[in-house]
């Protein structure tokens, strides 16, 4: 079998099987990693692929030009946002300017990229999102608002951002700008799948999805919890745990207080502000370009104890370890055994804090949420 980049290390970006003039590229989801494998009869060599591979070829990174926390000045965006807001008042100033942005959106089942053009189009892209969600087919779109000399705002994880800004390197007229989120690493949405399915839900079937309201994680379908309201499920006790993300980003080059992005936007974990529950963004100004976006936008800025701040966001210095039982739960996974019953196994005192509250919940015995 032959790969655009080494084996299992593929980030999912679609970058290449989207730009290959042959289609002779498909990404393949094993949940355990990916691979972009190339279908060596319909090649033409042409290295399309291997030049737009950010695995191949990375990005330099370069460090801040200013660091900030804060949060939209409009209460109603704060209050639907998982953090400060600060995504959704980017898209809100470009959408102003005749912009157009493109973000992840949950719709028919799928984590894909979308555009809009205004502020009512801009709605679903609210939300964090921990699933890797597929880019695949927004850089010719990008390239095209480019070559028409439109503005385009990008937000995605770090590695679409690398991607989109590699796909559109040749793109001489509108202005991009890309920000990426500090990520902790993306499962595959086979294993999100996997997960729904032992309540009798499937992604197909859900007409929303909420992973975590502010501070607290616990997934939500169609504003519904999946498990006792106050405790968390057994998927976001995997995925704070590290357990299930795809091979290649236990090795992400992007885990750097350097980014490759305009801007890098997370949670102010770790924040001297008194806390009023609305949440507090972090903000990462890597260019000029970047700056000035944020300070355009209807938002307030204060500053950050930059120290604190990485301190607080492990993935501004490394990436996540790989668990020493995560091989167990994917073999586990692969003989096609319960979701639940895995991460009891892998992840036992966290499942059993879990497990005790829920029944201390349903008992009355303590307050649920």
């Amino acid at each position: 079998m032959k790969t655009v980049c080494k084996l299992n290390k593929c980030v999912g970006c679609h970058a290449c099987e989207e730009l290959c003039p042959k289609n002779a590229i498909r990404i393949e989801d094993h949940a355990e990693y990916m691979n972009a494998v190339i279908d060596e009869a319909s090649c033409i060599d042409c290295k399309i692929c291997d030049r737009v591979c950010q695995v191949n070829y990375p990005l330099e990174k370069k460090s801040q030009v200013a660091w900030f926390q804060g949060w939209s000045k409009n209460d109603e965006v704060r209050k639907k946002s998982s953090s400060g807001g600060l995504a959704a008042e980017l898209s809100r100033t470009v959408v102003n300017e005749g912009g157009v942005v493109c973000s992840c959106k949950f719709e028919n089942g799928e984590f894909g990229f979308k555009f809009a053009k205004n502020i009512g189009e801009l709605k679903g892209f609210a939300g964090s999102k921990y699933v890797k969600s597929n880019p695949a087919g927004v850089y010719k779109e990008i390239r095209k608002y480019l070559n028409s000399d439109r503005m385009v705002l990008f937000i995605g994880l770090p590695c679409q951002c690398a991607a989109v800004k590699k796909a559109t390197a040749q793109s001489k007229k509108g202005q991009l700008y890309t920000v990426d989120l500090i990520c902790h690493g993306t499962p595959s949405p086979k294993t999100l799948n996997t997960f729904m399915k032992q309540y009798g839900c499937d992604l197909k079937q859900i007409q929303s999805i909420r992973f975590r309201d502010k501070g607290k994680f616990s997934l939500e379908q169609n504003e519904t919890h999946i498990v006792t309201p106050g405790t968390m499920d057994c998927y976001s006790i995997a995925f704070l745990n590290g357990l299930i993300y795809t091979e290649n980003c236990y090795e992400c080059a992007y885990a750097d207080s350097k980014r490759i992005t305009d801007l890098t936007i997370g949670d102010s974990w770790g924040t001297e502000l008194p806390s009023d529950g609305k949440g507090i963004s972090l903000v990462l100004c890597n260019t000029e370009q970047g700056k000035e976006l944020v300070k355009k936008a209807n938002v307030y800025l204060t500053d950050v104890d930059i120290e604190k701040a990485i301190a607080s966001n492990p993935q501004l210095k490394a990436p996540t370890g790989l668990p020493k039982n995560r091989k167990a739960f994917f073999s586990g996974y692969a003989k096609g055994k319960n979701f639940n019953f895995l991460v009891m196994q892998c992840c036992t005192k966290k499942w059993f804090r879990q497990f005790v509250k829920r029944q201390l919940i349903r008992a009355k015995i303590v307050g649920g949420g």
